[in-house]
């Protein structure tokens, strides 16, 4: 999977949690949290259903780290096949 695809698929299921968030407005280094204002409930479930999209076990200490598109795409990056 190429960085590109992980983007893509990052932001798709953005969009599937949470609907109402424009990722117009969304740098790749801005805490989605933040700019979309999504709860920590959200993002827990934007990162399991990364988990069940690309097969990467993501530990729940590293959850706090992930924050940014750009940091989710380097974590995955790094233990994607």
């Amino acid at each position: 999977m190429t960085e590109s695809q992980l983007q893509e698929t990052i932001l798709t299921i953005i969009q599937q949690i949470a609907p109402e968030a424009d990722l117009s407005t969304l740098a790749l280094n801005d805490d989605i949290r933040d700019a979309l204002s999504i709860d920590s409930f959200d993002h827990l479930n934007i990162l399991i259903d990364l988990h069940d999209a690309v097969g990467v076990e993501i530990p729940e200490a590293d959850a706090g780290h992930l924050t940014t598109v750009a940091a989710i795409i380097q974590y995955l990056m790094a233990r994607v096949n």
